[in-house]
């Protein structure tokens, strides 16, 4: 029940925090654009968005970052279970 309640805090979260949307956009190299998309088809609970927000703000606390909004992406999906089917 808590993982529930838990996971539903974290959806509006992320609802909130999509709100402000930027657009994004890059290329990629051919290996990482193809694990990127294995790894999304392979976990149901994860798309393209969540990977990328997931990936740079790790980057970004990783590197230094201590913006409060940056550091709650990273700890939400630190501590988000993942799951593959």
């Amino acid at each position: 029940m808590d993982q529930i309640r838990e996971s539903n805090l974290t959806d509006k979260k992320l609802a909130e925090c999509s709100l402000n949307k930027v657009s994004l956009e890059t290329e990629l190299s051919e290996t990482l654009y193809n694990t990127m998309k294995d790894f999304v088809l392979s976990n149901p609970t994860w798309d393209q968005y969540k990977l990328i927000n997931s990936a740079l703000a790790t980057f970004l606390v990783q590197n230094g970052c201590t913006d409060n909004s940056v550091s709650e992406i990273y700890l939400n999906q630190l501590f988000t279970p993942s799951k593959s089917f």
